[in-house]
């Protein structure tokens, strides 16, 4: 791709920014609203809804994350979870016409400052250092340097990311950690760099509840909730993840389940370390400039 083709003034990009725009404001509005007591449905409907008052969609269900768990923990429709004295990962995503942002905050309320230092920054490390040539190998080491240097790990096995159109994870891959062959950033290219740091052994593995989901190809359905939650997932969600408590039918974990079985959707597992172990992150989307990068979801 050449340089001199790419137009960052251009719709989509205005779009993307618009997104990252939005998804700062939320994110900053909702982490005032995290405290012990408070309940996990309540923040995660309060964030997609200020999205949807703002002007965007969320590109993904609001990720609650707990402790140990790292990514793809959503609330159920009727969940009764609360907040305590826990480690808490907000991920949020917001969407203009498919073109995405995505963010990501650690909101303490476990006493464990440093953990969530690590992960601020190690991503603040990787933002100066972009610029078009860099190689993401080279953005993984100083990822990885930052946070063996406050003592913890990276999760190795989870990575930042390109953001393309209806697609939230497209490459590059963006390691937390050094890698011998890595991809080159080039102008024009939309990234989201998201470290991870744990005081467990860097690695996460998937659990047993899915509340996430997307759409792995269109079919034929028969039973009568599962085409209407097809309906409704190909026209407002497309290929973009969705919650079971975003779908409109009436028994929709069934209609969910009839279509996994058929290979239509299919579910992202909770992703966690080992219990007893605390996991923190932190995400910014970056447009890459001829000078460097719009980080996009600045506040």
């Amino acid at each position: 791709m050449s340089d001199t083709a790419i137009d960052l003034e251009s719709e989509q990009y205005e779009k993307h920014r618009e997104a990252g725009e939005i998804l700062a404001q939320v994110r900053e509005e909702t982490v005032d609203r995290v405290d012990v007591g408070v309940s996990h449905l309540e923040i995660a409907e309060y964030a997609e809804d200020r999205i949807r008052e703002l002007g965007g969609n969320p590109a993904f269900p609001v990720n609650i994350s707990i402790d140990e768990e790292a990514a793809h923990r959503t609330p159920s429709i009727d969940d009764e979870s609360t907040f305590g004295e826990e480690m808490i990962n907000l991920d949020i995503g917001v969407h203009i016409d498919g073109w995405l942002a995505d963010t990501a905050i650690t909101v303490d309320l476990s006493g464990n400052p440093e953990l969530v230092e690590a992960s601020e920054e190690a991503l603040e490390t990787a933002i100066d250092m972009i610029e078009p040539g860099v190689d993401t190998g080279d953005i993984g080491a100083e990822i990885e340097s930052v946070i063996d240097g406050y003592g913890y790990n990276p999760v190795v096995n989870l990575t930042g990311h390109g953001l393309g159109h209806w697609e939230q994870h497209t490459s590059p891959n963006i390691p937390n950690r050094a890698v011998s062959q890595g991809t080159t950033l080039e102008v024009g290219d939309v990234v989201a760099i998201e470290p991870f740091a744990t005081d467990g052994g860097g690695k996460v593995t998937e659990g047993t509840s899915e509340e996430i989901f997307s759409l792995e190809r269109e079919a034929a359905v028969r039973n009568r909730q599962a085409r209407e939650a097809l309906e409704q997932i190909t026209e407002e969600f497309r290929t973009l993840p969705f919650a079971t408590r975003w779908l409109e039918t009436d028994r929709p974990e069934m209609a969910l389940r009839r279509l996994k079985r058929q290979n239509v959707v299919h579910g992202y597992p909770v992703l966690k370390e080992d219990e007893g172990c605390l996991v923190s992150q932190k995400e910014h989307t970056l447009i890459i400039t001829e000078d460097g990068c719009d980080v996009t979801t600045r506040a």
